[in-house]
């Protein structure tokens, strides 16, 4: 059960909107509702209506379409107009047919905004808030007022600042949210600023904070250990400029860091798969480093954290990543050694340990590829397969070779046309595959050489291709070429790797790897596609 005392509010379908390359349709909307309701957040504002048409269906839709359990919907608006009687205000009146049970009203508690940008007197903007405000709750509404550029307008003028706070409190207002809009503060001045707020006026206090200096969630925390009981931020930080507070670290540091239960403790294990959720429907990839939810987020290189992590992973680990349902990952490169090589093969389902002389060959063999351009750390199938050979666990030849292969520029199609011939049970196989760059091509050409052959080929999928050039082995030789692949098979995602002085080859050398990787864990060689070893999806 949420502790009902703290309001925890969500505006990414509004504010978080306002961030540059992100478009919801009423669909994206709806969806991330539900995503977020499903979370426990307990206030979800759902957009503008009557100012934004998208957000008028929004809420249209959202009367029949809805069924929040732990969410209260929300309707986001400004107060009545200059000199215009509030019943008579088209914003007014469209806030009331949204029908939600909760109302914010946005409202200007900065002097200078009111006289240059509201054009009206300091006397009128109150009266503004306070016939709006009364207006709404009269109808029965639950009201929230945003008081914009608080901070801001507090350091302009103190008084008035706390005026407006006054007003809409004694006007029937639930909860006055001190914004920091142009996100210029630090967390020591909203601490102040906040107290005092709260000291002067007596009103129920909220936080909204831009992330214009970085310290918006730092911002958030320090208003509500000053005595603020309502959060507001957005999945993700989505916002303007530099975005909101991150709602998912404002929440999971709230539970684990306070003991404020703004949700109740069962969905925190779900933060990870909702933040991986409303990624997939913004289409905006999650940042890795992201707090508690980014796949970097419990990833470990160096080999000094492995060592340590051998002991106990809470030495190098603030929390256990499974409270937020994220796991620890470790990444093999040449900065580690042998507890990394052991702590990535644990990962990926083997047992041993740290003093075998399997697992110091391979560490051996990890430090001299990557000598030699190789990174395996985005190349889970790449290094599972050096594994595999390094503990004799299988034949470590792959079902089929190369005999020739050639790609060339199509002139139909202005892609890139592949040959590929290969050896598979004595048998020579030849394919030819069409794509829009060699290594799409290339992948083509395979997937119709073998997927007869071996079905389950037919569930792998290449998913992206990066391609670096590095520096030559020698002063006067030719630069090689490191290839990432990332692949999907079924529900699991994992990379492959391959080095050589010609881009297209190193292509090909990672594409059989996929191919390698997925054949070594068939059923009359392992236990079926199911065992494959790979790091969890995201």
């Amino acid at each position: 059960m949420a502790d009902q005392s703290f309001q925890l509010y969500d505006t990414t379908l509004r504010d978080g909107t306002q961030m540059e390359g992100l478009a919801l349709t009423v669909d994206d909307k709806l969806a991330l509702a539900r995503s977020l309701d499903a979370l426990g957040v307990g206030f979800i504002e759902g957009g503008w209506p009557g100012a934004i048409p998208k957000d008028t269906e929004f809420f249209r839709r959202a009367r029949t379409e809805l069924d929040l359990r732990a969410a209260l919907l929300t309707a986001f608006g400004a107060t009545r107009r200059p000199d215009v009687p509030v019943s008579q205000d088209p914003q007014v009146r469209a806030l009331l047919a949204a029908e939600t049970p909760v109302v914010t009203l946005v409202a200007k508690s900065h002097t200078a905004h009111v006289d240059r940008a509201l054009r009206t007197t300091l006397a009128e903007n109150l009266a503004m808030i306070r016939s709006t405000v009364r207006h709404l709750v009269l109808a029965g509404r639950r009201v929230f007022l945003d008081a914009e550029h608080y901070f801001d307008g507090y350091v302009a003028n103190r008084e008035y600042a706390l005026e407006v706070v006054r007003t809409a409190a004694e006007a029937g207002a639930e909860t006055v949210v001190l914004c920091d809009t142009n996100g210029g503060s630090l967390p020591e001045e909203v601490k102040a600023v906040v107290a005092d707020t709260i000291a002067m006026t007596g009103a129920t206090i909220g936080i909204h904070c831009h992330d214009d200096t970085g310290c918006a969630v730092a911002n958030t925390m320090a208003a509500v250990d000053a005595g603020a009981v309502h959060a507001q931020g957005t999945a993700h930080g989505y916002g303007e400029r530099c975005g909101n507070a991150n709602l998912f670290t404002v929440m999971a540091n709230l539970v684990l860091k306070r003991g404020r239960e703004v949700i109740p403790l069962e969905r925190l294990a779900d933060l990870a798969s909702t933040g991986r959720a409303v990624a997939e429907v913004t289409g905006i990839p999650e940042a890795p480093a992201a707090p508690y939810v980014g796949a970097a987020a419990f990833t470990h290189k160096a080999g000094l954290h492995a060592s340590a992590l051998r002991v106990d992973p809470g030495l190098y680990q603030h929390i256990d990543p499974g409270r937020v349902g994220n796991a620890m990952r470790v990444l093999v490169s040449d900065m580690g050694g042998r507890s990394s090589v052991e702590l990535k093969a644990r990962e990926l389902g083997y047992a041993v340990s740290a003093g075998s002389e399997a697992v110091g060959r391979a560490a051996a063999r990890v430090k001299e590829l990557e000598s030699r351009g190789y990174s395996f750390e985005s190349a889970d199938a790449s290094f599972a397969l050096l594994l595999r050979a390094e503990l004799l666990e299988q034949d470590p030849r792959p079902p089929f070779g190369v005999e020739g292969w050639q790609v060339a520029l199509d002139g139909e199609s202005g892609g890139a046309r592949a040959s590929l011939r290969l050896r598979v049970e004595g048998t020579s196989r030849t394919a030819t595959g069409l794509g829009r760059e060699p290594v799409h091509a290339l992948d083509a050409a395979v997937h119709q050489a073998l997927d007869p052959v071996f079905p389950e080929l037919a569930g792998l999928r290449l998913v992206e291709h990066r391609v670096r050039e590095l520096c030559a082995d020698e002063p006067d030789g030719p630069p090689s070429t490191r290839v990432l692949l990332s692949f999907r098979y079924g529900e699991r995602h994992w990379g492959t790797v391959a080095v050589d002085r010609h881009a297209t080859a190193a292509a090909l050398g990672a594409l059989l790897d996929a191919v390698h990787y997925v054949l070594s864990d068939r059923p009359s060689r392992r236990h079926g596609a199911e065992a494959l070893v790979a790091a969890p999806a995201g």
